[in-house]
């Protein structure tokens, strides 16, 4: 797979098809694999070239143990990295959980590298904190359970997911959580960035209702996934993708 350099690290990231360039960038304890997996990187490569990026920490980028060296200008500065060293100058970018969040951060700090931003499933007003306390409610956990050791059983039982997680780095990935978790909203700079935006989640997802107001405040569209969770959001491509698709279309520029 092609490298990119970013901050001293590398980044590794796979590129296919032909087209108008699309970052599809993936959640915690995943991949950019995993979007070939879940069923969406062969519905974009006949109009697209598509870039599935490892994020730092994940797949086959480095994994380093300090959380400071996953900060949004951080994860900002790996996306434009990668977009350089393929050699493109303007992206539509597709993002899910983490990822999303890395679409709020490129949309707000480098939004001219944007052709348009696609998130799924990620709060941009209070972030990853708006989900801790109804989450613990919902499972019936004491409010000072730690919310990572539940984020990682949770993936870990997706065999797919699992296995990614039994051959990384246990310190990568909790530094990688610890930025994460603590990273605030980018509500008004993601909504004056000019980027145009599709944000989705599912309708049990606890993010969906600030990601519906966000939307409607922003003028931004929105996708509503019917009795999907978290997770089961990510799994519809097929609900999905009937949507982003002629997002993309009307957006997603020339290469």
């Amino acid at each position: 797979m092609p490298i990119a350099h970013s901050n001293g690290f590398k980044i590794s990231y796979g590129v296919s098809g032909n087209g108008p360039a699309v970052v599809l960038h993936p959640g915690m304890f995943q991949d950019g694999a995993h979007w070939t997996y879940s069923g969406y990187t062969a519905a974009l490569t006949s109009a697209y070239t598509v870039i599935t990026v490892d994020p730092l920490g994940l797949g086959g980028s480095d994994a380093p143990h300090q959380a400071e060296d996953y900060s949004l200008e951080r994860r900002v500065d790996s996306v434009m990295a990668v977009l350089d060293e393929a050699g493109v100058e303007r992206a539509a970018f597709w993002g899910y959980s983490l990822g999303a969040m890395t679409g709020y951060a490129v949309a707000a700090h480098a939004p001219g590298r944007l052709t348009c931003l696609v998130a799924g499933g990620f709060d941009p007003v209070d972030g990853f904190r708006s989900v801790v306390s109804p989450t613990l409610r919902l499972l019936g956990q004491p409010a000072d359970t730690d919310p990572y050791q539940l984020m990682k059983q949770g993936a870990a039982a997706d065999p797919y997911q699992a296995a990614l997680i039994e051959a990384g780095d246990p310190a990568a990935f909790r530094a990688n959580y610890e930025a994460f978790s603590r990273e605030p909203g980018l509500q008004q700079a993601l909504a004056d960035s000019g980027v145009p935006l599709l944000l989705y989640a599912g309708t049990a997802d606890p993010w969906h209702e600030p990601m519906r107001a966000f939307a409607e405040r922003s003028g931004a569209d929105f996708l509503s996934v019917s009795d999907a969770d978290h997770k089961g959001c990510w799994d519809r491509s097929a609900d999905v993708l009937p949507a982003v698709l002629p997002f993309l279309a009307a957006n997603a520029g020339t290469p």
